[in-house]
């Protein structure tokens, strides 16, 4: 079985305009007319977008999400919603208002560049790349990172709706992947979404394993944003085994399964996966099963991964019909999240 990963290299992001990035500290917040988020982009949880990363609540150098987990890294101040790869916003995936307000700030003309393939490293001041600000009234504010280069439909003074298109997912600034970074702010202040009321003591950062807290969202967006702790978000066939770094540009640009591919594997991919966790990857074919693998424990928490099984073809074309993979994630001997797909090996044309 083979594996590959990266770890997202932010930190925090801001228009690097000072007026609009308030204070960026962690602390107790007032419930006084909460806002009722809804979703930041339009897309469908869990199967076209994913939280790839939370607030962080720890404000020493370690990491907490809301509920106790490490889906997050130090110092980041909203929620990462990803989708499957750059590839996917080229058709526009539109970045939504989550409540009414007034556009406060906005920048736009920053290129979409992952930031492994800036060179010029040219970020200063523009983590946030392109970007849209809205001020909701009663001191809360929310701010939409990472928007697609010449995308932003909104001007400065500009009333919104909840649900309104400001612009469309892209990966402008200090982005690893395609998505939009949620800040939500009280008085200058982040607020983590998920849990508004969370502060910092002298005991450490409150936060919640049950993690069913519906925080500021609307009960029907919270009920698709459940938490998890790992989860599969992409799984297929492929004739050449997959590279991490390719299927974020384009998720669905893998090599095909014909009777003359070199190999024969099927993939997952995977974000926060836990230390301990297993992977297992199960073929079978025409002939009956083709292999099944059951990798070692993870030795640690991973934000993104990939990993493959299978085979490389010898001399003989495989074999006609209809073949099935299936991988999960296996955690203390119970499989917690499975995803199954199947391909049809047809004759060269």
């Amino acid at each position: 079985m083979q594996e590959q990963e990266w770890m997202s290299r932010w930190r925090r992001v801001g228009f690097g305009i000072s007026a609009l990035l308030g204070v960026l500290d962690i602390s107790r917040v007032s419930a006084a007319e909460p806002l009722k988020l809804g979703l930041p982009l339009a897309c469908e949880p869990r199967k076209s977008c994913f939280i790839q990363n939370f607030v962080d609540l720890d404000s020493g150098a370690g990491v907490r999400d809301f509920a106790c987990g490490g889906a997050t890294y130090n110092g980041h101040t909203g929620v990462d919603f990803r989708v499957l790869s750059a590839a996917a916003t080229a058709s526009g995936v539109p970045v939504l208002a989550t409540a009414d307000g007034v556009v406060k700030g906005r920048r736009d003309g920053v290129a979409d560049i992952f930031i492994r393939d800036n060179k010029s490293g040219d970020t200063k001041g523009r983590e946030c790349g392109n970007g849209v600000l809205i001020d909701h009234g009663a001191g809360w504010e929310t701010q939409y990172c990472h928007l697609k280069q010449g995308s932003i439909g909104v001007a400065i003074g500009q009333s919104v709706k909840q649900g309104d298109r400001l612009g469309d997912v892209g990966f402008s600034g200090m982005a690893d992947f395609a998505h939009v970074h949620l800040s939500v702010r009280h008085d200058g202040k982040v607020v983590d979404p998920f849990l508004p009321d969370a502060a910092v003591d002298a005991g450490g950062v409150a936060c919640r394993k049950d993690a069913k807290a519906v925080g500021l969202w609307r009960p029907d967006i919270a009920a698709k944003l459940a938490y998890q702790r790992g989860e599969i978000i992409g799984a297929g066939f492929a004739g050449v085994p997959p590279n991490l770094d390719l299927l974020e540009a384009d998720h669905a640009k893998i090599a095909p399964v014909t009777p003359t591919s070199a190999a024969l594997v099927f993939y997952g991919r995977f974000i926060n996966v836990l230390a301990g966790d297993r992977i297992r990857v199960v073929i079978t074919g025409p002939g009956g099963g083709l292999t099944e693998e059951l990798s070692a424990p993870l030795e640690r928490n991973k934000a993104t991964f990939m990993t493959f099984a299978g085979k490389k073809r010898r001399d003989s074309p495989w074999p006609l019909g209809q073949y099935e993979g299936r991988v999960e994630i296996v955690r203390d001997g119970a499989v917690i999240a499975t995803r199954v797909s199947d391909v049809k090996i047809e004759p060269d044309r």
